[in-house]
């Protein structure tokens, strides 16, 4: 396609311990890129910014730029979980390579030629089985099951169903979090009394939030 061009990798950066991919929740620290994600069990395993790109071009075609301004600190989803911009075009780079977008045009203007990505079959099958799909942890609620309950609101779609399913996902692991007995009486209760308290308190948001009468 004329006056397309590959967008350029962003260099790989070290691991900092932060948060999947390169993305960061709402304002807090520096981009860090981390390991697949596991909690998917059919189709293409992906980074949490590569998942997240996915379902932002399944809504409608982007280019990059729009999607960083998105997943940028005061963004709609950036307010969530911030993905530099560095990592949206790495991000998108990998979805072409894996065959789950493709170029669909230039847009035209007085400004920057920017392409225009949209989803493949494939592609728009993977997003949305991942926007199907309930965390595997309660830590993942605050970054992972909130981005994907915004991205189901900009749809239009009801998160009821995968809300229940996320509770049913989650109660046991409360319940055990609540069985155990911390090991001794110093940071180890400490942490105890965190999860338990977490854990309490995440299935309590999911109560508050799925629809009566479902």
């Amino acid at each position: 396609m004329a006056g397309w061009q590959r967008p350029t990798r962003a260099p790989l950066v070290p691991d900092v311990g932060g948060s999947p991919a390169g993305a960061t929740p709402g304002r807090a620290g520096p981009a860090a890129w981390a390991t697949t994600l596991g909690h998917m069990t059919e189709g293409p395993s992906l980074p949490l910014a590569e998942h997240a790109v996915l379902a932002m071009l399944s809504e409608r075609p982007a280019h990059g730029f729009a999607i960083a301004r998105l997943t940028a600190p005061g963004g709609e989803l950036g307010r969530i979980w911030h993905i530099p911009r560095p990592v949206v075009y790495r991000s998108i780079g990998r979805l072409l390579d894996a065959g789950l977008i493709t170029p669909a045009a230039v847009e035209s203007g007085r400004g920057p030629q920017r392409t225009i990505y949209t989803v493949t079959a494939r592609g728009r099958q993977a997003a949305a089985r991942w926007l199907d799909t309930p965390v595997e942890h309660v830590r993942d609620v605050r970054t992972q099951l909130l981005l994907k309950l915004a991205l189901l609101d900009r749809a239009g779609r009801d998160p009821t169903d995968l809300l229940r399913r996320q509770r049913a996902v989650l109660e046991p692991i409360a319940a055990a979090i609540k069985a155990e007995r911390p090991q001794g009486k110093g940071f180890d209760a400490t942490l105890l009394a965190w999860r338990r308290a977490s854990a309490a308190a995440t299935l309590d948001f999911l109560d508050d939030i799925i629809q009566p009468g479902h």
